[in-house]
């Protein structure tokens, strides 16, 4: 199965968890199985068009992902981490 990281900032919906395994196919699917077990977190990740919303960066395997490419296949162990860019002057 592949895990999600997840950034302190975003741990509001998992209730302090860091890491979370999942069933899914794609990176998109592995946001809304996240979401599935703890709701709120879709909105943290992505817009209401389904896109990766502006300050949030994802990662495959320490590679970065396009922001366009959340059909992106994932395999058991894959490891997608969540960034959650910071924004300011």
């Amino acid at each position: 199965m592949p895990e999600v990281e997840i950034p302190r900032r975003y741990q509001g919906p998992t209730q302090g968890r860091a890491r979370i395994h999942v069933e899914a196919r794609t990176v998109r699917e592995c946001i809304e199985a996240v979401e599935a077990e703890c709701p709120g977190f879709l909105e943290l990740v992505l817009d209401a068009r389904g896109g990766l919303r502006r300050f949030v960066r994802l990662f495959i395997n320490g590679d970065v992902l396009a922001a366009d490419a959340l059909d992106t296949a994932v395999g058991d162990g894959d490891r997608i981490q969540v960034l959650a860019a910071a924004a300011g002057g």
